[in-house]
This record gives C-alpha cells, structure tokens and sequence, in this order.
C-alpha cells in the first residue's frame, strides 16, 4: 500500500510539472505570437561567381514599412552558406508556396539553382522560420554575423540532363520545373520523381557576320537560350536566345514551335542596338495579366501585346545596361490597374515605367520617320543619388501581408555585385502619383514626373526630372559578388493549443524524443 502511495505522489508531482511546463509555454507562444504579427520575416538566397550559395533571414519590423523615414530596421541572419557548385551560380528559381490553408501539413518551398557547371541542385526550403520556443539559438561567428541554422532545410540532389550551363530556371507549378540551358534546350521536369517529361529543342542560329579576329573554334557559334517566359495560362512561352535576333513562341500544350518573330533594323535601332551589337534578347517577362510581355536588350526594352506587335519602349538616359526586369501589379484599390514595369541598371538604379496607353509619351522626331513611342518614367530607386553606384544584378518585389491600420506596402531586395544585399519600401502612392493623366501629361502636383519634354529625338529620357522613390531600410554584406537572387514572404509559426509548430512539426513541450525532461537530460 505504502508502494502505491508513494508511485501516486510521484505521478501526481508529475503531471503538475508538465502543467506547468505546458502553462509556461502557451505564455511564450503567446508572446511570441504577438511578436510575430509585428514582424515579417523574408528568406533571401543568393548565387554568386564564387560558387557561394548563400541564405539570409531579414526580420522586417511593420513600424518601418509605415514609417519610411526611419532609419535600418531589417535584421539580418545567416541561415546557410556553402559552395553549391563547381562554378558560376547563373540562376536561381523557387516552387511557388503551398495555398492549403492545413496547418498539419508540411510547408515547404523547392529551391533549384543553376551554374556553368552544367548541374542543377535542388533542395527543401522551409516556409517558416525556426520556433522561438525551440532550442534553436544563434551560432556564434568569428565575423560577428548573426547565424540561425533551420534544421528543415535540406539538399535534395542534382539534374544532369543538360548538357552546357543553365541560363534559366521557372516553377510554372509546384510538379513542374521548366529549365533552359545553353545546349539550346528547354528541359520540362516533373518534381514528383524528377523526370524528364519533355525537352523542347530550338535551333542553332547560323554564324553570320562573325568579327575577323573571333578565336572560337570550329562550329564554336554563340548558341543557347538566354531566356523565357511562360504565360500565366501556362498554354504558351516566349524564348530569346543567343546569336539570333528574334524571339521564338512554344506551344506548351503541344511542346511544338509556334512561331518566330523577328526584331527588325528600326525595332533594334530605338533601343539602342547599333551595328556591332549583337541584337539578342537577354530576359523576357510576362505581366500578370499575360495581355503583355517585355523583351530586354542591352540597354533597352520593348513591350509588346498579345498580337506581338511593338507598343513602346523604354530607353535609359545614360545609356546603361539593362540586367534584369520584373513586372509587379498595384493594390485593388489603384485606379488603374495595370502593372508597372521595374529594370534594375548598371549604374545601381531600379526604374520604374508605366506600359499603360495613358502613360505612352509621343517622341520628338523628324517628319517622315516612325518610331516606337516611350513608356513613362514613374520614378527610380537607389543610384549615385542614394549611395548605390554598383550595378544591380537581380531584384525581388514582395508584398508585405497588411494589418490593421496600416496599408499593403511593397518590399524591393536588391543584390549587387559589389555583395551588398539591401531592402528598399516602397509605397505603391508614390508610383501612382506619377502617372500622366489622360492627356499623356504628368499629374497635378507631380513637377518631378518625367514628360514627353524631357524625350530626346533617339527616345532616350533626359532623366533630369526623375524623382527618387522607395527608402532603405536595411542593407548586409554577402562578401561575394551576387549573381542572382531569389526571395519570399516566410509564413508565421502555426499556433495549437497555446504550443508553437513549425511546418507541421512536433510540438515543443520541453522534452526529448525518449519522454524525459531535456532541462535534465545530458
């Protein structure tokens, strides 16, 4: 009797300490839940010439994206960093996120990175951060960077069915990975098994006007795909490639060319390709509506609509390159609804232009001449002006979730290659306020807007009047130099009953996968 009395005190003793335990912890999840709904975490990776695949956690405070004049509030953390490759990182694409509203299930994003290497490593990305109730803690570093390790990122393994480097990588689905390398192939892969399902081959443009002194071999042409784009019907694509001077549509839904269309001498001429330029696409984007797509050059773009016609171009003031584009569209709320148009320059700027046939600025030009008309300058960010003098390799726009009291705003991630990373707000009324009115003039108040007057007589803007848009809140040092950059909005840790879980892991209670107490295991 004695025996049994004492085994019920100690079950009783117990039970009131796991109580506790669990008491504790849903204070905790509570504070750490109220933390969280005033945070906003971005997972930010990185690919760079040194081989470097590197992940940064920023921590964006909601006060700052209301508040633009506040100085760097981002925090920054290290999450992996390691050579993923044996050469170059050239691209980098991300699964699109999970929209199962199922806290039970496993939240987990698919990351594929290409290289010259001719290699495309895959791997599991969480979609949330690591519980702050958990025993996860910073690691300390010799270079005094913040270093968070997430236990649920792993490595999946490599691709090896290209044959030459990977120029391009897109998600159009989370079972599909559509790959371009420069084997002039466009490899369709199922992410089940990665199998793959299909390669579409496009042709290999013919040497024509090769410089004298050229040292390549023997059926050495400049050959590959520099680039696609996929409808968001998922029916079509447009590829630009090496070499050849037009763009090339697909029928996805057969895996069968649909058509060439080619960039004609005047086309080229207003975006700057003179005689010794090459005349390829480098980078194609659909809008979000898929009425659109824009194809960059050297240093110009084209918009073109459905029926593939020119309807205007953009043309920078200094004559900068042009190394990557993004569609991005505006809030409901916008009276006009049609998406602007981002580039990211040499010369360390993210420009903004309005495709709309409201913002489309007549050029001056001689009688007798037709050319294609300019796309408005809404606004810039970053540049000389801000401190941003290294060109811009790649950009991200992400939209910050809303709450009460304060307004959808816009996340801008930039990567140099001088390996500065930074993180710009933008306020979707500060581009809305430069957009013309109906007369193709600028908006009342808006005298920083540019006009048709500042449009040189080669559609070049003057760019005198471009005003600067966006704040910094936060910038970090990679020490690598950036050659492309991907991001998303990382999903809050799911509440049950008072305990944090993450992804649809274990719930922390303080103990060990053998039952016992962790405080008193060793």
């Amino acid at each position: 009797m004695a025996k049994r009395k004492r085994e019920a005190e100690e079950s009783a003793s117990q039970t009131n300490g796991l109580h506790k335990r669990l008491s504790s912890a849903s204070k905790a999840a509570t504070i750490s839940t109220s933390e969280s709904d005033a945070r906003t975490t971005v997972q930010i990776i990185t690919g760079s010439y040194e081989r470097v695949l590197h992940g940064v956690t920023a921590t964006v405070s909601h006060e700052t994206s209301k508040d633009f004049d506040d100085g760097s509030k981002a925090e920054f953390a290290d999450t992996f960093l390691f050579n993923a490759h044996g050469s170059a990182i050239k691209c980098l694409a991300l699964s699109p996120q999970s929209t199962s509203s199922d806290a039970s299930q496993e939240q987990k994003i698919i990351l594929a990175s290409g290289s010259t290497d001719e290699r495309i490593n895959l791997y599991h990305i969480s979609a949330s951060p690591p519980s702050q109730l958990g025993k996860i803690t910073s690691i300390p570093s010799l270079a005094g960077n913040t270093i968070t390790e997430n236990p649920r990122n792993r490595e999946l393994g490599s691709l090896l069915h290209h044959s030459a480097s990977i120029n391009a990588l897109y998600f159009p689905t989370r079972s599909k990975l559509l790959s371009a390398g420069e084997d002039n192939t466009i490899a369709v892969t199922r992410t089940r098994d990665w199998t793959v399902l299909s390669t579409i081959k496009a042709p290999i443009p013919k040497a024509m006007g090769r410089p004298s002194g050229d040292t390549a071999p023997s059926g050495g042409t400049p050959a590959g795909v520099n680039d696609f784009a996929v409808h968001p019907s998922l029916k079509l694509m447009v590829s630009v490639g090496k070499g050849e001077k037009c763009m090339r549509l697909w029928n996805l839904v057969t895996g069968k060319k649909a058509g060439v269309l080619t960039f004609g001498r005047e086309l080229l001429q207003d975006v700057g390709e003179g005689r010794w330029s090459s005349g390829e696409g480098r980078k194609v984007e659909w809008d979000s509506k898929g009425e659109e797509f824009a194809v960059a050059f050297e240093r110009g773009v084209v918009v073109f609509g459905m029926d593939s016609k020119p309807r205007c171009r953009i043309l920078a003031s200094s004559r900068t390159k042009v190394h990557q584009l993004r569609y991005f569209p505006l809030t409901e709320t916008e009276s006009i609804t049609s998406d602007i148009l981002a580039l990211s320059t040499e010369d360390g700027r993210v420009l903004f232009y309005t495709t709309h046939s409201i913002g489309i600025l007549k050029d001056k030009q001689p009688e007798g001449e037709q050319t294609i008309p300019s796309c408005a300058a809404l606004g810039q960010l970053g540049g000389p002006a801000t401190g941003v003098k290294g060109r811009i390799k790649d950009f991200e726009i992400l939209r910050l979730p809303s709450l009460k009291g304060r307004a959808e705003s816009t996340l801008i991630v930039t990567g140099s290659s001088d390996g500065a990373l930074r993180l710009w707000t933008l306020n979707s009324e500060e581009l809305n306020s430069g957009r013309p009115n109906s007369n193709g003039e600028p908006s009342t108040g808006n005298v920083n807007a540019a006009s048709s007057s500042n449009i040189k007589t080669d559609g070049s803007n003057t760019g005198a009047s471009t005003r600067q848009v966006g704040h910094l809140i936060g910038s970090y040092e990679t020490g690598n130099r950036i050659t492309c950059l991907t991001a998303f909005v990382m999903s809050r840790p799911s509440v049950v009953d008072g305990l944090v879980q993450i992804d649809g892991g274990d719930i922390d209670t303080g103990k060990t996968e053998d039952g016992s107490d962790e405080s008193h295991s060793s």
